[in-house]
């Protein structure tokens, strides 16, 4: 106890370890706020090692070393590009859907200067921040109008307090589906100012439930909301688009369809509805995602007709949930691919439509690469999947490359840098090639990884390695 008590009195204060020459020299690299925070990591860390009785006699309390590493942490940035080896192409938590290069040119573009963002060129008045995507997204999509919000939840929430404030908004009860977050869809409406009223059942829900709710209802909207992240299959029922569009005819109430996805083309064996096929079978605003099957940049978009648009436009909510100039400029990159035919080069569309023997060519030249940095390895087939709410029930064959390490590797992996967001399979951290990018990098950053997770780990526990390289060409064990 002594002792502990000796070495917690030894503890140098803040200021005695700012001064030491090697911290004050990374000071002038890094800043002193991140030095200063790293130091006082570095002496709690120390305390605690102290009071668990981790520190022996000769041990420094404080080194140098701990002091650099945690200061280049503090200084390193906290959003990241990191390298998704899950498979997962619509990765919420990887941000969706990567940008393609001249989405990337245009924001940059409009991010570094001024920009008419909302003065009219020809005119030279005032203009709606919309005004350079509507006419794409009308041609696009075959809607009277359109606009852009922050996200598709943004969308929601600003339509249903613009259409459906004081009033009633009828929904199925099998479509109150919770989203990414924890955020539900009757939070949502509460929020808006409008009054849920579900009905029919989980699932079965008829047109004569919509048609009874509407009854004696002096103001209300048909909601239609799209199955984020599950499907309802057996013993189901549901009204049909056209149907719920006549009803909503008949009864003179808007009909609103929260689709999510947005897509306007899929790669071929890929189905799910689109918002030109919604807006088609008479859903009079639909409302869609940027950041999903679009292959865009985050965006809450309303299309539908022009009456509903411009009062949701007009509504105060818009002006709290606009979208910002890079990503309305990011979006009308994204649309005129799709309108000049190139919709293909989009990075989500490249990764759905990858075919199984690309991947597999793929997965064999990062098992070679990694057998030539001494990773035992091998090819295995894998099963990615479309990601943020989409087509929930389909599945991408496709293939990876299974390293032994386990979950200490598969932490290394997420510290690195890059990091790597991979899957853990049996004990083996497998790496989906399908979304994984520049294999020489995928391989250089697994080969550190697999370095510092074999140094941490015990002898007898470290990472198994074959001094021919550990993995044969046709991606077989050695």
């Amino acid at each position: 106890m002594e002792d502990q008590r000796g070495r917690l009195r030894a503890l140098p204060s803040v200021d005695e370890v700012l001064s030491r020459p090697a911290v004050r020299a990374l000071e002038v690299r890094v800043g002193r706020a991140a030095v200063k925070a790293a130091v006082r990591q570095a002496i709690a860390a120390a305390r605690e090692r102290i009071l668990s009785g981790a520190v022996n006699g000769s041990s420094e309390l404080v080194p140098d070393q701990d002091v650099l590493s945690r200061a280049q942490r503090e200084a390193a940035p906290r959003l990241r590009r990191v390298i998704n080896a899950t498979g997962v192409v619509l990765h919420t938590n990887l941000g969706r859907a990567p940008l393609h290069p001249e989405a990337l040119a245009r924001v940059v573009e409009i991010a570094s200067g001024y920009s008419n963002l909302e003065l009219d060129l020809d005119t030279g008045h005032r203009g709606h921040r919309s005004a350079a995507i509507e006419p794409l997204l009308c041609e696009l999509f075959g809607a009277q109008a359109a606009h852009a919000v922050n996200n598709c939840a943004g969308a929601t929430l600003l339509a249903l307090a613009a259409l459906g404030g004081g009033g009633a908004a009828v929904v199925s009860r099998g479509e109150l589906v919770e989203i990414g977050g924890g955020f539900r869809v009757p939070e949502i409406l509460a929020q808006s100012g409008c009054r849920l009223v579900e009905v029919g059942t989980t699932n079965r829900t008829r047109l004569s439930d919509y048609a009874a709710a509407l009854d004696g209802l002096p103001r209300a909207l048909l909601l239609r909301v799209h199955r984020s992240n599950f499907a309802l299959v057996g013993f189901t029922q549901e009204a049909t688009m056209a149907e719920l569009s006549a009803l909503a005819r008949e009864r003179s109430v808007p009909f609103l369809h929260d689709l999510g996805s947005g897509a306007l083309e899929l790669p071929e064996g890929l189905s799910e509805t689109t918002a030109a096929r919604s807006l088609a079978d008479g859903a009079d605003l639909v409302l869609v995602s940027g950041d999903k099957l679009l292959g865009g940049p985050q965006a809450g978009i309303l299309l539908g007709r022009r009456d509903l648009v411009e009062a949701c436009r007009k509504h105060p909510l818009s002006r709290a949930l606009r979208a910002d100039r890079m990503l309305l400029a990011a979006l009308e990159a994204t649309l005129r691919l799709y309108r000049s035919g190139r919709a293909r080069e989009l990075p989500v569309n490249e990764a759905l439509g990858a075919r199984a023997e690309q991947l597999s060519q793929r997965a064999t030249r990062l098992a070679l690469e990694l057998s030539e940095r001494g990773i035992a390895c091998s090819v295995v087939e894998s099963e990615g999947k479309v990601g943020g709410g989409s087509m929930p029930l389909a599945r991408l064959p496709g293939f990876g490359v299974a390293v032994q390490g386990g979950a200490d590797l598969l932490d290394e992996l997420r510290r690195g840098d890059p990091p790597v967001i991979a899957l853990l399979r049996e004990d083996r951290v497998v790496l989906d090639v399908r979304c994984a990018g520049d294999v020489g990098e995928l391989a250089a950053a697994v080969a550190k990884a697999a370095g510092q997770a074999g140094e941490r780990a015990p002898a007898s526990d470290r990472l198994g390695r074959h001094p021919s390289g550990g993995c044969a060409p046709d991606g077989t064990e050695v």
